[in-house]
């Protein structure tokens, strides 16, 4: 059997954590920030923990991952 790919996209985007969870950036935080509210700003730093829902269908792309 061949290999299965990873898609190259979830690559970049989601990283694993030590229990098994996906974490990831977020979004709208590069640029045009001037018109972006401070509180949103504040809350886009850093990263945050996928859902359980949206974990099942990113894990199905990311075989070995």
């Amino acid at each position: 059997m061949p290999k299965m790919k990873t898609k190259s996209s979830l690559k970049r985007r989601f990283r694993k954590t030590a229990s098994g969870k996906l974490k990831f950036n977020v979004a709208y935080k590069r640029h045009c920030l001037s018109s972006k509210s401070t509180k949103m700003k504040r809350q886009a730093r850093g990263t945050r923990i996928l859902s359980d829902a949206d974990t099942k269908i990113v894990r199905q792309f990311m075989p070995y991952g």
